[in-house]
C-alpha cells in the first residue's frame, strides 16, 4: 500500500478492517477522530472473519456459521475495488459500506453495496466479485499480515503504529462504543499506545453492557 505519510511526516498507522464488523466500524470512527487531533494518518486494509474463523466452523453455532458466509461478499468487493481502481479508494469505500451497512441500517446486502460504489463514484459492476474467488489470494495476504501481528486469538480491527526500535506496535482493538470524539478520542489514542508500548501487556477487559451506537 502506498505511503502518503512519508510526504505528509505523519505517523502511519495501519488498520486492518471487515467492512462487515459493527464493533471495527466503531473503531475506524474513532480513528477518523484521531486523525483530527493527533499527527497520524490512518492506512486502510482488509481483513475478514470469514477467513479468520474457517478452520472453527464445526464449533460454531450455525446463525454464526450462516453470518460468516455472508461475510464473504463486502471484503471481496473492497479487494477488488483497491486492485482495480488503487490503495486510496478503500478508506472511502469503507466510509460508504459501513455507512449504510451499520448506520443505516441496510445490512451487507448486494444492493447497499452497489449504492456504496455509486457514494465513491466506483462503478457498479464491482459488486460481482462478492461471489467471485478472483481476488482473494490478495484477501488472504492482506489479512495474514494483519494477523501476524497480533496472533490468531483476536479479532477485527487490527491496529499497527511503529515502535521505538523500529518494528510496529500491533494491537486488537479497542472496542468502543459510542466512537469518542475530540479529546475524548485523543485520550484513548495516548492511553491504548501506552499499554500497547508495554513488552509484557497483553489484555484489558470488561463485559460489554451495550451493542454499537451509530451516530
Amino acid at each position: 500500500m502506498s505511503d502518503n505519510s512519508m510526504a505528509t511526516g505523519k505517523t502511519p498507522v495501519d488498520f486492518w478492517f471487515d467492512p462487515g464488523c459493527p464493533w471495527a466500524w466503531m473503531t475506524s470512527r474513532w480513528m477518523l477522530e484521531v486523525e483530527k487531533v493527533r499527527d497520524v494518518e490512518v492506512r486502510w486494509h482488509v481483513m475478514s472473519v470469514a477467513v479468520l474463523n474457517e478452520d472453527k466452523l464445526d464449533e460454531l453455532p450455525e446463525e454464526y456459521r450462516d453470518r460468516l458466509k455472508n461475510a464473504w461478499g463486502p471484503v471481496r468487493v473492497v479487494v477488488a475495488a483497491q486492485q482495480k481502481h488503487g490503495d486510496e479508494v478503500v478508506g472511502p469505500l469503507y466510509t460508504a459500506l459501513g455507512t449504510r451497512f451499520h448506520n443505516q441500517g441496510e445490512g451487507p446486502t448486494r444492493e447497499a453495496i452497489v449504492a456504496a460504489l455509486g457514494d465513491v463514484g466506483l462503478p457498479a459492476e464491482l459488486a460481482e466479485y462478492a461471489d467471485s474467488d478472483a481476488y482473494d489470494a490478495e484477501l488472504r495476504a492482506s489479512h495474514k499480515e494483519g494477523i501476524d501481528k497480533v496472533g490468531q486469538e483476536v479479532g477485527t480491527p487490527v491496529i499497527a503504529v511503529p515502535g521505538a526500535n523500529g518494528e510496529q506496535i500491533a494491537f486488537f482493538g479497542p472496542v468502543v462504543t459510542p466512537a469518542p470524539k475530540g479529546e475524548e478520542a485523543a485520550k484513548l489514542w495516548d492511553g491504548t499506545l501506552m499499554v500497547a508500548s508495554i513488552p509484557g501487556f497483553y489484555e484489558i477487559k470488561r463485559t460489554r453492557t451495550q451493542g454499537p451506537v451509530f451516530d
